[in-house]
């Protein structure tokens, strides 16, 4: 079977090569040719193209899943609404056939909430941050086309694995992390969240939206203070933000994410079931 990856980054790279090992053919969009060499060298077929300018998509008309994980390219000169709902409009006005099953990586910033209250599929979503709003209103533009049906959305806690660890040069220099020691982060491994894509993909019949974390969210103060220990580095010092910056937009957001339904509903057991696990796995592939 086809499959189709907007966004073959730190997590779309990975699903692409289980599904290469599960034995499918895998097409991959890129705006860039080295990139597509790569993706190329790899047993990917590149399509060359961008959401918010040229695109091509006619050769995609019998795919199965399409996995939509665009992110965010501070460098590219558009805005985050523009890549995320103006160019989610311009995926499905060039699709010449619906997916079997289209799944869009969403993100829990589109809650809001500080106090440190559960959030699941039900809380409410009022975003403060643009990255946030935009993400709600892709979702909406999905639950408003004619494959509304088709679509998982599924919305995303911070990713961390190998080579993504958030501040792991400060910590290991000494240098102070932005952000309040007790607030809540709330994560889930890249290996268990390519896990999810393919159970998601694979249910009869989807829920339209699940939350997706390790379950287990961790203040920001232990969490680093158990990075620097496994990277055997000094205790992590903490300082407020710059007002105003995009660290100080996602500190002001206090929340813990339940991830009952996923685990409900997909019957999945992680390999990292919390940040512990992680931090281990990764710093001893990475020989501290």
């Amino acid at each position: 079977m086809n499959k189709l990856i907007l966004g073959c980054g730190y997590l779309g790279r990975r699903v692409a090569q289980a599904w290469l090992g599960d034995g499918h053919e895998v097409l991959a969009l890129t705006r860039s040719l080295e990139t597509a060499a790569r993706l190329r060298a790899r047993g990917i077929r590149p399509i060359v193209g961008d959401v918010t300018g040229s695109l091509d998509l006619s050769d995609c008309d019998e795919i199965d899943t399409l996995l939509f994980a665009i992110g965010f390219d501070r460098t590219a000169g558009k805005s985050i609404r523009e890549v995320y709902v103006d160019g989610l409009r311009r995926v499905l006005d060039c699709l010449p056939a619906p997916p079997r099953r289209f799944i869009y990586i969403s993100s829990t910033g589109v809650y809001a909430q500080n106090d440190g209250q559960w959030v699941n599929e039900q809380s409410l979503s009022v975003p403060l941050r643009e990255g946030g709003k935009a993400c709600l209103a892709a979702e909406e533009l999905l639950r408003q086309c004619a494959i509304g049906e088709r679509t998982m959305i599924l919305r995303l806690a911070g990713i961390y694995g190998a080579d993504r660890l958030p501040k792991l040069q400060d910590v290991i220099a000494g240098r102070p992390i932005d952000g309040a020691a007790d607030g809540y982060l709330n994560l889930i491994h890249v290996d268990d969240a390519v896990r999810v894509v393919l159970a998601a993909e694979t249910q009869l019949m989807p829920p339209e939206l699940l939350l997706v974390s390790d379950g287990a969210p961790v203040l920001r103060g232990e969490f680093y203070r158990e990075l620097a220990r496994r990277s055997h580095s000094p205790p992590p010092q903490f300082t407020a933000p710059n007002a105003g910056s995009p660290t100080a937009a996602r500190a002001s957001t206090d929340k813990r994410i339940d991830n009952s339904r996923l685990r409900e509903l997909l019957q999945l057991q992680f390999r990292f079931p919390s940040y512990v696990e992680g931090l281990a796995s990764i710093l001893a592939t990475q020989g501290d």
